[in-house]
């Protein structure tokens, strides 16, 4: 795959469903604004990479509390494998 503009490879596309929390959550989308595109990469990654439903709903509300309070990437995870 091309590198984007940004530079970084394989960028997620965002999913709807995470694309509508993060609408309705302002603090969360401030911090969402502000990190890099490798960064959001990480978040999405992070998300999409859980096998239950029961995990992504988990992961999904994590990651509005800690970008809500302006933590940039996802804690205590090895980073996206697509890296």
């Amino acid at each position: 795959m091309a590198k984007k503009e940004t530079g970084v490879e394989n960028l997620h596309k965002i999913p709807a469903d995470l694309k509508k929390i993060l609408d309705v959550s302002s603090k969360a989308s401030v911090t969402w604004e502000d990190i890099t595109p490798l960064a959001r990469n990480e978040w999405i990654c992070w998300v999409t990479s859980a096998k239950k439903s029961e995990t992504r709903d988990r992961r999904i509300k994590i990651m509005l509390e800690n970008l809500s309070v302006g933590k940039r990437r996802p804690c205590c995870w090895a980073g996206c494998m697509h890296r």
